[in-house]
């Protein structure tokens, strides 16, 4: 147990020695002729690299929590049976890892050889002993997690967000739910279309739960319509029907000219004349431009992307990558709730 964890905590104090824990991201990090710049400025310059970054430091510190609450939840057992840690973990671990056989020791020799002239014989004492303490350490590991599941432990660190500003008009499932998927996406985006029934089945399994908020990032370099589309989804929204417009638009990308956009409003009921001149007037350009400069500050250079109460997801992921992250958002939203509770009530 001495080691348990050791690299981690290396790395980290690595980490606080170069000072890449973010300062007070109310403090600004530079003032030009009384003109402030805040580090959240710099995600529009290098959002990309600096949320990787962030990440980075969250697996870490994550990691290096996982590693300190099974050591103290060992320490804790050993203290409880009267032991040391080592002479628990020998009663309770060691002591039941049997030595490996020749067979298995020959099967890793021939899996792992590499350019040795030692023969399998005079390497076998090295391979049997390198091979029990490999099962020792997963061992160890699984015990502490034996003990992590009989007590009640919350976890509190977050991984890193990012806030996000979206329109209120422009959310579909409760208002009050607690996890907000904002989405960045374009129209004329194939990856954008494909994540849409992944989306709604997330609404559906979580209702009550998750809404989801639509924020435009037309690719006018390379999609033509997009700006247009994006214009005409909010004109229909003035109608009360963008949800309506929205799913219209994302089942056939074939047809975004402004003819076939007009046309997907008569589909819908729309007022047409209403539509018409809400779309050729641009009175939604400089809206639709906050939505990408909104978007260019959190770091998002392409589409789709998507903040889950802030937590960065980007691209067509699968069901499983959006559950994950919504999961352990309500798990942490409930824990918190459970501990300010309990200390209220002390």
């Amino acid at each position: 147990m001495k080691n348990f964890g050791f690299l981690i905590w290396a790395r980290l104090f690595v980490l606080c020695s170069l000072g890449l824990f973010a300062q007070n991201s109310q403090e600004p990090i530079a003032i030009i002729e009384g003109q402030p710049i805040y580090e959240q400025d710099l995600m529009a310059v290098a959002g990309p690299k600096l949320l990787d970054l962030r990440k980075q430091e969250y697996q870490l510190k994550h990691d290096a929590l996982d590693s300190l609450i099974r050591r103290r939840l060992v320490e804790a057992e050993a203290k409880k049976k009267g032991l040391t840690v080592d002479e628990l973990l020998k009663q309770e671990v060691d002591s039941k890892i049997p030595e490996p056989s020749d067979a298995e020791a020959k099967g890793y020799f021939f899996a792992a050889r590499n350019s040795s002239t030692l023969s399998f014989e005079e390497l076998k004492p090295q391979l049997k002993q390198l091979m029990r303490n490999a099962e020792i350490e997963q061992g160890h590991e699984k015990y502490a997690n034996i003990l992590r599941a009989k007590v009640d432990v919350a976890i509190l660190l977050r991984p890193p967000s990012v806030r996000v500003i979206y329109d209120p008009a422009r959310v579909k499932g409760s208002p009050d739910a607690p996890v907000a998927i904002v989405e960045f996406a374009d129209f004329q985006c194939p990856f954008c279309q494909k994540t849409q029934a992944t989306l709604k089945a997330l609404l559906a399994k979580y209702d009550g739960r998750v809404k989801l908020a639509y924020l435009d990032f037309p690719l006018t370099e390379i999609h033509s319509n997009a700006e247009k589309a994006a214009a005409a989804a909010r004109c229909a929204g003035e109608q009360g029907k963008f949800w309506e417009y929205h799913d219209s638009l994302f089942a056939d990308q074939s047809k975004l000219d402004e003819a076939s956009l007009i046309g997907r409003a008569q589909n819908l009921d729309l007022e047409k004349a209403v539509f018409r001149s809400c779309l050729s007037s641009g009175k939604f350009e400089h809206d639709i431009q906050a939505n990408r400069e909104e978007g260019a500050t959190a770091g998002v250079t392409g589409t789709p992307v998507y903040f889950i109460n802030g937590v960065l997801l980007s691209g067509a992921q699968s069901t499983a990558e959006f559950e994950k992250i919504i999961d352990a958002q309500l798990a942490a939203l409930g824990k918190v709730q459970r501990v300010t509770a309990g200390s209220q009530s002390q």
